[in-house]
């Protein structure tokens, strides 16, 4: 475990397994030469989400890329987010295309130039498959929260992901359809991703509660910053649980009760957040419902 400005750098056991499996096989420089690919990578992440006032609280590196915990995750803005996530695939192309140069001019091995250059290109792409918690799949779920609900996002992008997740299962046993030899550390990444995005998805009511107790902290800055809000019409017996549920991330609510087929009032957002969080602490609420 690593801390940099407060920021607690850790290796995951996936990475640990990993780099013990190649020191075993002799391949001390190629596990050194990922270490330091993957931390780059992440590091790409994190000064971007430094230079957005984000405050991070820990880095988990895996052999692919790793996963950064921020506070406020959730309720961070749209294009801060796709800022933070292409950051570290962009890194990868900054450090392939100097090895590249490196190596055309003779400054290092061309061997060694190509092999950083294909690790790089291989982790970059990597991590833009829609997949959670990898840069694409984050950038995934953003762009969906800007079409739907963001209950809906939650659930539909640990969806996608859990669908690719096997799909990565399925290409690293595939060789052996072919007579060919298993793809041992991608089978290892996809089992791990799968099990990710299925306690994911099991996991969305609490994430969505934590979506919903940072959304009441920022609802009153919203609504004196003069934000245009996005009017929810609703009967006046609808349940305070389906309101919050057509909650969209990037917007602001006002809460529209019809009686008779005449407004009856109109409640702003933070009522109906606070009226369902005091229901849920005193138990007349239940999380299964945003299942």
């Amino acid at each position: 475990m690593i801390k940099w400005r407060g920021i607690i750098f850790r290796l995951h056991p996936l990475f640990v397994l990993v780099m013990i499996a190649s020191i075993a096989t002799g391949r001390f420089v190629e596990i050194i030469t990922l270490f330091a690919i993957v931390l780059w990578h992440e590091l790409g992440h994190v000064v971007a989400a430094l230079r957005f006032g984000w405050t991070v609280k820990e880095v988990k590196l895996l052999p692919f890329g790793g996963v950064v915990e921020v506070e406020g995750a959730g309720a961070l803005p749209v294009r801060e987010e796709m800022w933070v996530a292409i950051a570290g695939p962009v890194q990868n192309a900054i450090l392939a295309a100097i090895a590249y140069g490196l190596g055309q001019i003779g400054w290092i091995d061309t061997g060694w130039s190509d092999d950083f250059v294909r690790a790089n290109v291989l982790i970059g792409l990597f991590n833009l498959l829609p997949v959670l918690p990898l840069d694409g799949g984050r950038m995934l779920q953003a762009w969906i929260s800007l079409q739907l609900p963001f209950h809906r996002t939650l659930i539909w992008s640990a969806k996608i992901s859990l669908v690719f997740s096997v799909l990565v299962v399925f290409v690293s046993l595939y060789p052996l359809w072919n007579g060919g030899l298993l793809h041992l550390n991608l089978l290892a990444v996809g089992i791990f991703l799968t099990a990710s995005n299925w306690t994911y998805l099991r996991n969305v009511p609490f994430l969505f509660l934590r979506f919903l107790v940072h959304r009441s902290e920022r609802s009153e800055h919203r609504m004196h910053d003069g934000t245009l809000s996005r009017p929810i019409v609703i009967a006046e017996n609808q349940a305070l649980s389906q309101i919050i549920r057509l909650f969209m991330k990037e917007q602001y609510h006002l809460i529209y009760v019809m009686k008779r087929g005449k407004i009856s009032k109109v409640v702003p957002e933070k009522a109906i957040i606070d009226g369902f969080l005091s229901r849920l602490t005193s138990g007349n609420a239940d999380l299964r419902f945003f299942m």
